[in-house]
């Protein structure tokens, strides 16, 4: 399907069919790619601009990064590769380059990643993963653009008022645009994160990542059960994305509310105010007294005598 063209019948009847790459300066570059890299360079700028107010040091998150995307790149190759099977050599593994990455497992590697490079330098992890949240939906939310470029990941057949056709031979048939479920509702997920930052106070770290978590779990579990490329539990018929969403949706959900509840959410606790008080150091000593006034000193530097008080000449004795 990757040469087939694409339509939307909801937009009127018109039909487009992109390349799934372009050629520049002699190479071949594939959409896929660049739109990923593209989501990547957004999620960095917006993480970077807001991460003083998570207590994170713009030079702590770009070393994250630099361990936490080739990582996570690994993360979802091996997920799709344990769940998809059908490799017979250790190179057909690591064939990248000929597609099979799932989403779920580059999140899981970033996480743990994230975890191991924040206990190494002292910072939270907690904080730091609140923080890329934002950039996770926005990285999905532009990534899969990607996937209608290479026609993939869409849907079962279906009549549904915002169905997509792909034209193949001739032929057409209408489907589920899966990736554009997931992208608006990443898309959505952003905005409401990205509101409610602004409009309330963060109660524990870790708040705004299981409220990611919750909610891209939420949609994953509707919108995989949608597609035609899902990956399965052996031969159980189970979707392990299906699966680990619905998981993850719930701990999340669990985990929120036991943490809201259990009164030790304070502002002392939160990374963004120890890292303030770290940095302000030990409070300064009391200043010494501050020195009499030279004005009421003698010129030795001694205080001035006390006025005397006995009654001058011609001046009634005291209590007359």
């Amino acid at each position: 399907m990757s040469s087939a063209s694409i339509s939307f019948p909801l937009l009127g009847d018109w039909s487009i069919c992109p390349s799934n790459s372009f050629v520049l300066f002699g190479h071949t570059f594939y959409w896929y790619g660049v739109i990923i890299a593209c989501g990547f360079l957004l999620a960095v700028a917006y993480c970077y601009h807001r991460s003083e107010e998570f207590g994170i040091k713009q030079d702590d998150l770009i070393d994250n990064l630099l361990f936490a995307v080739p990582l996570a790149i690994i993360g979802a190759r091996v997920y799709y590769v344990v769940f998809y099977g059908g490799y017979e050599t250790l190179w057909d593994m690591v064939k990248i380059w000929e597609g099979g990455l799932a989403i779920y497992g580059g999140v899981i590697a970033a996480v743990i990643t994230v975890f191991v490079v924040c206990r190494v330098k002292k910072i939270s992890p907690l904080a730091m993963l609140d923080l890329v949240s934002f950039g996770l939906l926005i990285g999905q939310c532009v990534g899969r653009w990607g996937n209608f470029m290479n026609r993939e990941a869409y849907g079962y057949e279906t009549d549904i008022f915002c169905r997509m056709g792909l034209t193949l031979n001739g032929s057409t048939i209408y489907v589920h645009p899966t990736f554009l479920y997931e992208s608006l509702w990443n898309l959505l997920g952003f905005i409401g994160l990205h509101t409610v930052s602004q409009k309330t106070v963060r109660r524990f770290d870790g708040q705004f990542f299981l409220y990611y978590v919750g909610w891209y779990g939420l949609g994953r579990m509707w919108i995989e059960g949608l597609r035609t490329d899902s990956l399965y539990i052996g031969s159980s018929g189970i979707r392990v994305s299906q699966l680990l969403a619905a998981v993850t949706c719930l701990a999340a959900a669990v985990a929120v509310i036991a943490i809201l509840r259990s009164g030790r959410c304070r502002p002392e606790k939160l990374w963004v105010n120890r890292a303030a008080a770290i940095a302000a150091g030990p409070a300064e000593e009391e200043a010494p007294a501050a020195e009499p006034d030279s004005g009421a000193d003698g010129a030795d530097g001694e205080p001035a005598p006390a006025a005397s008080q006995e009654p001058e000449d011609g001046d009634p004795p005291e209590g007359e």
